[in-house]
This record gives C-alpha cells, structure tokens and sequence, in this order.
C-alpha cells in the first residue's frame, strides 16, 4: 500500500446534478449557490465522509462566462463569499482535519487559452480573492490552459503567504512522441517552470482524460528534479467521454464515461501515484464513492 497521499474532493457540478439541485448551463454548479445553498453544503459533507483531506470552494462557475455579466455584477461577490463559507463550514464541522482550496477558475473561459486577456482576467480574479481571502487555506488556480492563466492569478494574489496549487488542464491526446500538453499546446516544462516562478507549492493536472494524466505526471516529476524542487503532484481528472469532451464549458453536458467507476479510476490513480504523483482526487463525473476508493488504497 501506497501511503502518504493527500484525497481531494471528486467534481462538484455533477455531484450537485446526481443529488437533485439545481443544476443547467450556462450556469453549471453556480445555480445551486443561488436557488439551494444546502445542496452545496451537502456535496461538501459527502466528499469529506468519502475521505477527502481538501474540498474546493464552489466559486468555478461564478464568473460572467457561466452567470453573465448583470448577474456577475449584482451577486457574484456575495456568491463567492458564500461559497467560501460553506467550504469553511464544512471543513469546520469534519471530524478530522480537513483543509479548504479556494477554486480561482480560468476566469474568462474553460478550455480556452484563445479568449484570456490579462486585464479583464485580473479584474475578475481580483473578486475571487477578495471574497475568498477569510475562508480558504490554499489557493487553487485549477484548469487552467496556459502559462499566461497562471501569471496573472499570481499578479492578482500580490505577497499572498498561503499555498499557491497550480493546476493545468491538458489535450485530450498525447504527441507523436507521447508527450502530454497544456491547451495551450505549450509544453508540461514549461508549466513547470512558471509554476516555480511564480512559487507555486504544487503542480496538478485536472480537467482532462485520465489516459494523458501519467504523462503529465512523469514529465512534472522529471522537470522538478532537474530543477532540484521536490513540489508536490497532483491529478485530478475528468470521466468524459473522449469523443463527447466538449471544446467549451458552455457547448452542452459531455457526456460520463462508463470504464470509470471507482475500481477503474482507482487503477489509473495507482498508476499516477507510481510515476511521483503525491495528491489525487476527480474533477467532472467524479463522486464521493471514488474518493473513498482513493482514501482505501491510498490511507496510512
């Protein structure tokens, strides 16, 4: 038994689907925020009971490109704040210690490197960190497409001392030479080489199919060391249907894979953990039953 792994929290936009709330685009997970606050909590208090060690704030969708702009304007402070809240409250109220990553999204588009611009990406985030400041133990820029993603979250953070996690969103197939890529096309190298500028505590990849997860892996694990830096790894990954991974978080639900159920991610997570991955978790379609598959194999 591998020991020592840090369990995240599994994809909350589905889970909050599979419970009942309130739950369509464009507005994604942000709609349970607004109309039913209690399924959000839930979803938390499921992932920690599974094993999670981190949960993330529900915030990913609060932003103009799921809620729209009008709504962004008048709610979308006291939504973030209150995703924070109910992160905090839950991690509060765990048995065991239970930390909390504040989600700072690709804020002007998933899967889309092409849409970022710096300005309009910082005003936004500026409003994540503002209303997450209270709450969270870690920041988590998560799916992110592109080195110029990351720079800006860190720009907007300032000397914020908290724990910065990277996190990158990859292409759905590897190169010619079996290498794993950003969205952005630029290399895991290169990401690994501004999330050590901008001194991140983590590297992780989440948001993409698991088969190009160990690639990412062992490419992060290669440039670190030869870097001398011993970052933490993590993976998160997604249970779309490759051929229904849809380009854009607004295009449709893509839909859920059926070869990963909790023993099938668990096998890709293993293999993860084996090439120096040192965090797992899910993102999209995966539920609290996979987390406790991950917290079985993976517990001291």
């Amino acid at each position: 038994m591998i020991s020592n792994i840090k369990i995240l929290d599994g994809g909350m936009g589905r889970e909050l689907a599979r419970m009942g709330a309130p739950f369509r685009q464009p507005e994604w997970s942000a709609l349970a925020l607004m109309q039913a606050p209690e399924f959000v909590r839930a979803a938390h208090d499921a992932f920690i009971a599974a094993g999670s060690q981190v949960i993330t704030t529900n915030s990913y969708a609060v932003v103009p490109f799921h809620v729209g702009e009008t709504v962004f304007a008048e709610q979308g402070a006291a939504l973030i704040a209150l995703s924070g809240k109910l992160a905090r409250e839950a991690a509060d109220a765990a048995p065991v210690a239970v930390n909390v990553a504040g989600s700072l999204p690709p804020v002007l588009g998933s899967y889309r490197p092409d849409l970022f611009e710096p300005v309009a990406a910082k005003k936004l985030l500026k409003v994540l960190v503002e209303n997450l400041s209270d709450t969270v133990d870690y920041w988590l820029a998560e799916t992110q497409s592109s080195v110029a993603e990351v720079e800006a979250v860190r720009d907007v953070l300032g000397d914020d001392s908290r724990p910065l996690w990277l996190s990158f969103t990859l292409q759905d197939n590897l190169g010619e030479r079996g290498n794993a890529s950003l969205r952005s096309g630029e290399s895991i190298e290169q990401a690994v080489d501004a999330a050590l500028r901008v001194s991140a505590s983590a590297v992780l990849f989440n948001c993409s199919r698991p088969e190009v997860m160990a690639a990412a892996v062992q490419a992060a694990r290669a440039a670190l060391a030869a870097q001398g830096s011993a970052l933490d790894i993590g993976v998160y990954a997604n249970a779309f249907e490759p051929a229904d991974n849809k380009r854009g978080a607004n295009e449709g639900l893509s839909k859920i894979r059926q070869d990963t159920d909790p023993a099938g991610y668990l096998e890709f997570a293993q293999d993860w953990v084996a090439k120096g991955a040192t965090m797992v978790g899910g993102c999209c379609g995966i539920g609290p039953e996979h987390i406790a598959a991950l917290k079985n194999a993976f517990s001291e």
